[in-house]
C-alpha cells in the first residue's frame, strides 16, 4: 500500500474522531486538547501524572499544557498535589466531575457505533494492525513508549511475588499495572 494513501485514511480517521470528540466536549464547554489531557490523567500511573509527563503524551509545548492543566483545575476537573519525596514535583488527579467529563466524551460515540459494526476477527485484526504501528511510528521517531506498567521491562516480581519497579525499586500496586507509564521500556522478547 502507498504510504500517501495510508496517511490519508489514518488523518480522515483522526479527523473523523477529532470531529466526534470535539462536539461531545463542546456541549461541556471543553476545548478538545482539554478532553485529551483528562483522557491521558485517567490512563496513567502515579509516575505519570505530571504536567511534564502530559506534554510528552499529547507532544505539546509546556506552556500550552500549562494552560490547559490551569483551565481544567480552575473548572474543577483536576487537582494538583505536591510529590511529598520532591517537592518540585507536582502530581495531576482527575476529580469525580473530571472524571464524569470524560466519560461522555471518550470514547467517542461515531466510534462507538463504527465498531459495533465489525465482527469480532475485524476488530482483532484491526486492533493489531494499529498496535503494530504505534509501535513502528514510536521506533521510528524515538519517542517514549508510555506502555502499559504490566507489559514493561521494569515490571518485576520479588520472591514473595509481589510486583516491584526495577527502575525504581518500588512496589506496585495491582490497580496501577494496567495503567501507562511515561517510563515504559518495552520488554525484549
Amino acid at each position: 500500500m502507498k504510504p500517501n494513501l495510508m496517511y490519508e485514511r489514518m488523518e480522515r480517521i483522526a479527523n473523523l474522531m477529532r470531529s466526534s470528540v470535539r462536539k461531545s466536549g463542546h456541549s461541556k464547554g471543553l476545548q478538545p486538547v482539554q478532553i485529551e489531557a483528562l483522557h491521558y490523567l485517567s490512563r496513567c500511573n502515579h509516575y505519570s501524572n505530571t504536567p511534564m509527563a502530559v506534554a510528552e503524551f499529547l507532544g505539546l509545548t509546556k506552556g500550552t499544557v500549562s494552560q490547559t492543566l490551569a483551565v481544567l483545575e480552575g473548572d474543577g476537573l483536576v487537582t494538583k498535589t505536591t510529590d511529598v519525596k520532591d517537592r518540585r514535583v507536582v502530581h495531576l488527579k482527575l476529580t469525580q466531575a473530571g472524571k464524569a467529563a470524560l466519560c461522555s466524551a471518550i470514547p467517542p460515540e461515531a466510534l462507538s457505533s463504527a465498531l459495533d459494526q465489525l465482527s469480532r476477527a475485524e476488530l482483532q485484526a484491526v486492533d493489531s494492525a494499529l498496535q503494530t504501528l504505534w509501535v513502528s511510528l514510536q521506533k521510528v521517531n524515538a519517542l517514549k513508549t508510555f506502555g502499559v506498567c504490566a507489559s514493561c521491562g521494569y515490571h518485576r516480581r520479588t520472591d514473595k511475588g509481589e510486583a516491584l519497579c526495577g527502575l525504581t525499586q518500588e512496589g506496585l500496586l495491582e490497580a496501577e499495572w494496567d495503567k501507562i507509564c511515561r517510563e515504559h521500556l518495552p520488554k525484549i522478547e
